[in-house]
C-alpha cells in the first residue's frame, strides 16, 4: 500500500528591491526585511565656522539650512561665510603656516596619523552622518568612503618626512595657504583628498565643502581638534558660490584646489589667471565603458552597476556611456535588464538599499530634464518599474536609454544621476574613436579577456584613468585626474603631492 504524502509547499525565494518582509507563499516569493542603521550620531542644531582651532560664528550671523535628502528634514543650520570671515580664516592659515611647515615631517605624520585613527574609531557615526547628509546608501559609505578617507591619511602621513625621495634631486617646500573647495557627492572622502597631501606637504589648508553636504567636514573638524593638530592648519569654512569665490579670490591663499563641475572650473581658472596661485582641477566627465564580445558579460554588467548606478551616477568619472560590440549587444542589454531589476531603491539608512536619494531638489530636476530630452532626441528609455518609491524626498529609478546616437545631448552632456547611454560599435577602431569623441577625459572602462587589446585600446583612450575589467576601484596610491574639460593635475599617489610643493 502506497504512502500519500503533501505536495512540498513552495520554497521561498528572495526578491530584492521592496519594503519589509511579506511572506507570500502562494507565489513563492518573500521580500526583504527592512534593516535600518541603529546608529544616530549627534547633530547640533546648528554650526559654526572652524577657524583658528575653534569653532565660531560667522561674522554677518547668517545661517542655512543643510537637508535629509531622503526625508526632506532640517538636519542643522550651519554657518554661511562671508568675505570678512574668509578673510580670518585665510590670516588663521598664513598665522599657523611657518610653524607647521617648520614641524619635522616626522611631527607633521604624527598628526596625521592620529587623524586617519580618529576616523577609524568614528567610521560608523561618520558614515550614518554621510548618508543622512548626502543620501548615498549607508552601504556605500561605511564600506568605500570613510575606509578610504582614512586610508587617504594614513598613505599621507607617511610621505611627510618623505619627500625628499618623492623629488630626488630637489628641495620640496610648501606652497603656503592652500584654499580648498570640494562638492557633494563624496565630502568627506574629497576633504581627505585635499587636506592629506596639503599637511603632509607642509601647507596650511582653509577648505570649503558643498553647501548640501557640510556636516561630515565639521565632524573631520572636531577631529583636527581631538588630536591637537595646531590652531589654524586646518580651517573650514562652510557657504554657497559667494563663499567660494571669496575663497578663490583671495590674495592670502597660495594655491586653489578645486573638485567639481566644468563650468565653475573654468570661471577659476579665469579668475587665477595671471595670479600666483597654483592652480589644479577636477572637473566633469562622460566617461566610455566599452564591452567587447569576448568579455565576461556578467562581470561587465556587474562593472556597469557598479560604474553609474551604485554611486547613482554621482561620480564624474561614472561610466555614463556604454558602448556594447553589436554581436553581444543584446545580450547585454537583457542582462542590464534584468539586473537592474534587482536594485533596491529607498531607505539609504537601510542596508538593504542599493539606491538611495538624489542629492538636491535641484539635481534631481536636472536628471528629470535629461530624460525627457532622450526621449525627445529619439532614444528610447528604459526604466525599471520596481516597488513604490517612498513618498517624500528625492528619488529617481535606475534607468538606460538604447538607440542613443552621438548627437543626443544624453551621450555629451554630463547628467550626474542613474541614467546610462548604450551605444554599440562593430570594431576596436571604431570603439576608441566613438569614445574619444567627448570634450571630457576623465575616466574610462574596457572590458574583454585578451591582454593585448586591454592595453592597445586603453594606450589610446584620452582619460586620465582607464580601468580593465573592473570600474570605479580608488586607492590613495593610485593619482587620479583628467585630461581636456575634466581639469588637470592629478590627486593621490606620488603624483597628487607635486600639487602641494614647490620645487
Amino acid at each position: 500500500m502506497g504512502v500519500t504524502t503533501a505536495p512540498p509547499s513552495p520554497t521561498p525565494v528572495f526578491r530584492p528591491g521592496t519594503s519589509p518582509a511579506r511572506l507570500d507563499f502562494s507565489s513563492g516569493i518573500f521580500e526583504y526585511a527592512a534593516a535600518p542603521e541603529s546608529v544616530r550620531p549627534g547633530i547640533a542644531d546648528a554650526y559654526g565656522l572652524f577657524i583658528g582651532g575653534a569653532f565660531v560664528d560667522a561674522q554677518g550671523g547668517k545661517r542655512f539650512a543643510t537637508i535629509n535628502p531622503a526625508t526632506d528634514e532640517t538636519l542643522s543650520e550651519v554657518a554661511e561665510a562671508s568675505a570678512k570671515d574668509v578673510d580670518r580664516a585665510v590670516a588663521a592659515a598664513r598665522d599657523a603656516l611657518p610653524a607647521w611647515s617648520a614641524l619635522p615631517g616626522l611631527e607633521r605624520g604624527k598628526f596625521m596619523f592620529r587623524i586617519a585613527r580618529r576616523i577609524q574609531e568614528r567610521a560608523r557615526e561618520l558614515a550614518v552622518l554621510e548618508t543622512m547628509d548626502g543620501g548615498k546608501p549607508i552601504k556605500e559609505s561605511r564600506d568605500v568612503d570613510i575606509p578610504l578617507a582614512a586610508a587617504h591619511f594614513f598613505y599621507h602621513a607617511g610621505w611627510a618626512d618623505k619627500l625628499a625621495y618623492a623629488f630626488p634631486g630637489a628641495d620640496p617646500k610648501p606652497v603656503g595657504v592652500c584654499g580648498q573647495i570640494i562638492p557633494w557627492n563624496f565630502p568627506l572622502l574629497m576633504a581627505a583628498w585635499k587636506i592629506a597631501p596639503a599637511l603632509a606637504c607642509g601647507n596650511t589648508v582653509v577648505l570649503k565643502p558643498a553647501e548640501t553636504t557640510p556636516l561630515t567636514a565639521l565632524r573631520l573638524a572636531e577631529i583636527c581638534a581631538e588630536v591637537g593638530l595646531p590652531a589654524g592648519v586646518v580651517n573650514i569654512i562652510t557657504g554657497a558660490g559667494e563663499t567660494g569665490a571669496a575663497l578663490v579670490n583671495h590674495p592670502g591663499v597660495d594655491k586653489i584646489a578645486f573638485t567639481g563641475s566644468t563650468d565653475v572650473g573654468k570661471r577659476i581658472a579665469k579668475a587665477v589667471a595671471g595670479t600666483d596661485k597654483a592652480l589644479t582641477l577636477e572637473l566633469g566627465g562622460k566617461s566610455a565603458n566599452i564591452i567587447f564580445e569576448d568579455a565576461s558579460i556578467d562581470q561587465a554588467v556587474e562593472g556597469i552597476i557598479e560604474g553609474i548606478y551604485f554611486n547613482q551616477g554621482h561620480v564624474c568619472c561614472a561610466g555614463s556611456r556604454l558602448f556594447v560590440q553589436e554581436s553581444i549587444a543584446d545580450r547585454v542589454i537583457a542582462k542590464l535588464r534584468d539586473r537592474l531589476g534587482t536594485l533596491r531603491v529607498g531607505d539609504p539608512l537601510d542596508k538593504n538599499t542599493d539606491l538611495g536619494a538624489i542629492n538636491s531638489p535641484a539635481q534631481l530636476d536636472t536628471i528629470q530634464r535629461f530624460l525627457k530630452l532622450g526621449r525627445d532626441e529619439g532614444a528610447t528609455l528604459h526604466e525599471v518599474n520596481g516597488s513604490a518609491l517612498p513618498d517624500r524626498g528625492n528619488w529617481c529609478r535606475p534607468s538606460f536609454f538604447t538607440g542613443v546616437q552621438p548627437s543626443h545631448a544624453i551621450a555629451r552632456d554630463e547628467i550626474f544621476g542613474p541614467v546610462l547611454a548604450v551605444m554599440t560599435f562593430r570594431t576596436p577602431e571604431e570603439a576608441i574613436v566613438r569614445a574619444n569623441n567627448t570634450p571630457y577625459g576623465l575616466a574610462a572602462g574596457v572590458w574583454t579577456d585578451k591582454g593585448s587589446k586591454i592595453f592597445e585600446v586603453a594606450s589610446k583612450l584620452d582619460a586620465g584613468v582607464v580601468w580593465l575589467n573592473t570600474y570605479n576601484k580608488f586607492d590613495p596610491t593610485s593619482p587620479f585626474g583628467g585630461f581636456k574639460e575634466s581639469g588637470f593635475g592629478r590627486e593621490g599617489g606620488r603624483h597628487g603631492l607635486r600639487a602641494y610643493v614647490r620645487l
